[in-house]
């Protein structure tokens, strides 16, 4: 199944992973040419069965001239149930035409595979041929990057729940093919977002061509009558697609209409939409995703109809469950109960380090507009319960990522585990209640200590004022972890622990550590953290990485942190500043790309999409800052890319657009493989093009890409079309600074504290209407740190839910002149942490100054 990113990092020398490393599908191809001897023995069974094998659950017979076998239900992989031929000769550089016959009764997805006859059982031709009950010839290419004298031919045909009947013949194996060609359809050289574009932001479109002077452009409506023209932009030779492009901008067209079109160069885009409200659902459908990713639960078909499913993991058999999982051999003497959390990608891992920056950028963007995310909003079992739904799925995260903390009394405690997953690796499709591997617990890292600290801190706060004892429960983890840590400093996930699940191995946790201590100083204000802050490299140097952050990248989430949070950290004004010149280093880098990309490496990460989001985080976070409109503009252009403007036309995001990714790599969303199951909920991400095309599939079919080009909508490419907690959590973020509009109105605030005593406090905030229109009633909005709470006003109506407090004007000063202002005051009580100022500022709906 998947190899999470980091321990297929460490693989790229191979050519494909193992059985157990999901093989890869794609469609059938033609071979050509004079081709070579044939390489099968007794491919057309003339000779009965010999020399072909099967593992011991079947019985292989001849009938009506082809090679038949009963499959076995009830397996749980498709290397379960095996009919193979050993010995096969293969040659360096030399390209093979495989061809065969087969049938399935009733219709299954099987596996076809050359590889390796021994461990790792590198796969050089990976296919999963769709086999009928009348069946159908089936035909591929690949190219041997090693001479081998005795490669295996296998068809993998365990892993279902029923029996079934297969049969085969004209199986041929020829040297001397033409290598195979693969041409991704681009559809209209007019590349747009295919959602669509916001009335006031920025509209571009990318133009392929190979025209190098400007070309006439068209933008019209639904009606196909004409409501703008203009002239395209030459850029040259793109390198990060290899296009001759232009580029054309229709942002002076506001008109909102559905059903646009732009024609240049006698080529018509696909249609878009302009409308305020084009991204209301994205966060939204970001979100909701992770519930059908929970662990350790029943998804109920009526909060997500078509995708319930059983818990997982729960310890009902066939699942030995993780209510009681031991550690690897020599790691630990005791078990823990993890049961819960969020399955990491397509696959049943969870992953501290991946789990951390996933839960914190949920929360960060509750944090940065809590009124924004509200109780009901996501449809989970929780709605309902006065809390947030994006704090209640958070919860679900880390409460397991609290459950990994060693306990008291054993070696190492208050770390925690890096990972929990199988044993060993599974196949495609295998629901999660379906798995019945073993599963262990891995040894505690440094790195993951440090991510249960920081998110733990983070969420001390936001839970504050829903649930104390559970705020109180994270502060208390997110101290023993610090300590733990310190005491611990270069304890390493180890890159070889790659069975069964992902290494996300990482030997720089200088990162971790600033991140870690920025949230607890946000939470705490103690004194440690706070030198230990100004203490790091990572507080002065330019964390803002060209690749953008990740899960193995995090001071950048401390930065972004101490410069959005109310705190007091000495030297927060360069800190604000610092975020600043990062975003204009994206921007500049956008500047420069003719498909608006905010990322341009020479060659593109695993998961660049989700690269290409945090980046787009950053500059969000300077116009929340600074109010610049050219920072919002630059977000909604970036979203442009991942929506359609890019060279293969496509959106990356599920359910939106018109040509959009379907098959991202996942043991249950996998209708590709088995029409019974569904495809991915709307609203998630696929990883997106990835130049080192680690999977059987994009290295068969994406040999010499260009960066924009190494991806394949396939369920078998789990290097360019992985799902991924860690990937959805930015597209939620940046979904809902899109969705809010972020537009700055006319005023100015001022708070000011006129007193404090141990548990209480005095404020007075002044409204300052700096339009030049009169504001009629007003309704000031901010938000508390933690658990502060407001209690008497005078001038004023207060009103609070969990940290969000709003106040209304009264009869006789609900009415702001231009140029005038309104004065108000309160009491109120303080939370267990720092009750620093309040900073964000809503006016009517809008931010104020």
């Amino acid at each position: 199944m998947t190899r999470c990113r980091a321990a297929l990092l460490a693989l790229l020398t191979m050519v494909a992973l193992s059985p157990a490393a999901s093989p890869a599908a794609s469609p059938a191809v033609a071979a050509h040419a004079d081709e070579g001897p044939e390489q099968i023995v007794n491919g057309t069974f003339d000779a009965g069965t010999a020399p072909w094998w099967g593992t011991p659950d079947l019985t292989l017979a001849v009938d009506e001239g082809r090679l038949c076998a009963d499959v076995p239900g009830g397996t749980a992989n498709p290397w379960d149930v095996i009919i193979g031929q050993d010995g096969i000769p293969l040659v360096a550089g030399e390209t093979y035409a495989y061809r065969f016959a087969a049938s399935a009764t009733p219709a299954k997805v099987g596996r076809a595979l050359i590889q390796l006859p021994v461990d790792p059982w590198t796969q050089y031709l990976s296919a999963a041929p769709e086999l009928s009950v009348s069946g159908d010839d089936y035909s591929y290419t690949f190219t041997a990057p090693v001479s081998l004298p005795n490669a295996q031919v296998v068809f993998q045909l365990g892993g279902s729940a029923e029996p079934w009947r297969f049969c085969m013949d004209d199986v041929s194996l020829k040297g001397g093919a033409e290598p195979e060609e693969y041409e991704p359809d681009t559809g209209p050289r007019v590349r747009v977002n295919m959602v669509g574009y916001l009335p006031a932001g920025p509209k571009k479109a990318t133009v392929v061509t190979t025209a190098t002077t400007a070309l006439e452009w068209e933008l019209k409506d639904a009606g196909k009558k004409t409501v703008a023209r203009g002239r395209t932009t030459p850029r040259g030779v793109d390198a990060s697609s290899g296009e001759n492009v232009h580029t054309l901008d229709f942002s002076a067209h506001r008109k909102p209409g559905k059903g646009y079109t732009v024609t240049a160069d006698g080529e018509t885009s696909r249609p878009f939409d302009i409308a305020a409200g084009l991204y209301d659902e994205l966060p939204v459908d970001a979100l909701r995703f992770y519930y059908t990713q929970r662990s350790g639960i029943e998804i109920l078909d009526t909060l997500r109809p078509g995708y319930g499913r059983p818990a997982g993991h729960a310890g009902v058999a066939p699942n030995q469950g993780d209510v009681d999982v031991p550690c690897q051999p020599g790691v630990c003497d005791y078990t823990l109960n993890v049961k819960g959390g969020w399955y990491d990608a397509g696959d049943h891992g969870k992953y501290v380090v991946n789990g951390g920056i996933s839960v914190h950028q949920l929360m960060s963007a509750y944090e940065r507009n809590k009124a924004a995310f509200t109780d009901g909003q996501l449809a989970i079992p929780e709605s309902g319960n006065g809390v947030p739904d994006v704090l209640d799925e958070a919860r679900w995260e880390q409460e397991f990522l609290l459950s990994m903390q060693v306990p008291d009394g054993e070696p190492y405690a208050g770390m925690a585990h890096h990972k929990i997953h199988d044993q060993n690796w599974t196949g495609l499709p295998l629901l999660p209640h379906q798995d019945p591997q073993p599963r262990e617990l891995h040894p505690p890292s440094t790195a993951a200590t440090l991510n249960l600290a920081a998110t733990a801190a983070q969420a001390a706060r936001l839970f504050a004022p829903y649930d104390a004892a559970f705020a109180a429960r994270n502060i208390e983890a997110a101290h023993r972890a610090w300590a733990a840590a310190k005491a611990n400093p270069e304890r390493y996930a180890d890159p070889a622990d790659g069975v069964g699940g992902g290494a996300y191995n990482d030997a720089d946790v200088s990162d971790e550590f600033y991140w870690a201590a920025a949230e607890l100083f946000i939470t705490t204000g103690e004194k440690e953290f706070e030198t230990f802050v100004l203490g790091s490299p990572h507080h002065t140097g330019d964390v803002w990485r060209d690749r953008g952050f990740d899960w193995g990248n995090t001071a950048q989430l401390g930065r972004l942190e101490l410069a959005t949070v109310p705190n007091t950290i000495p030297d927060r004004g360069r800190v604000r500043r610092s975020v600043i010149e990062g975003a204009d280093k994206y921007l500049a880098v956008q500047k420069a790309h003719p498909y608006g990309l905010p990322y341009n490496p020479p060659d593109f990460d695993w998961g660049s999409n989700n690269l290409v989001l945090n980046n787009l985080v950053v500059v969000a976070t300077a116009y929340d800052l600074t109010g610049r409109e050219k920072y919002r503009a630059a977000v909604r252009e970036g979203m442009d890319y991942l929506l359609g403007r890019n060279a293969l036309n496509q959106s990356y995001v599920t359910g939106y657009g018109e040509v959009a990714s379907k098959n991202q790599h996942s043991h249950w969303y996998a209708r590709q493989l088995d029409p019974a199951l569904p495809n991915l909920p709307r609203g998630t991400l696929a990883g997106g093009p990835n130049s080192a095309i680690q999977d059987p599939v994009a290295q068969r079919l994406l040999q010499g890409c260009k960066p924009q080009f190494c991806y394949i909508d396939d369920i078998e490419s789990w290097a360019t079309n992985e799902l991924t907690i860690n990937w959805n959590a930015p597209l939620a973020w940046v979904g809902a600074f899109l969705a809010d509009g972020g537009g700055r109105s006319g005023c100015r605030v001022r708070y000011s504290g006129h007193g404090s005593w141990p548990g209480g406090f005095i404020a007075q905030v002044v409204i300052e209407n700096t339009g030049r229109q009169s504001v009629d009633g007003w309704s000031l909005r901010w938000s508390w740190l933690g658990g502060q709470r407001v209690k008497e006003g005078w001038g004023v109506k207060l009103a609070q839910s969990g940290s969000v407090v709003t106040a209304t004007g009264l009869g006789w000063n609900d009415r702001i002149k231009p140029g005038r202002s309104v004065t108000f005051g309160f009491a109120g009580t303080g939370g267990a942490g720092p009750d620093p100022a309040p900073e964000v500022f809503h006016l009517n709906g809008e931010r104020c100054s």
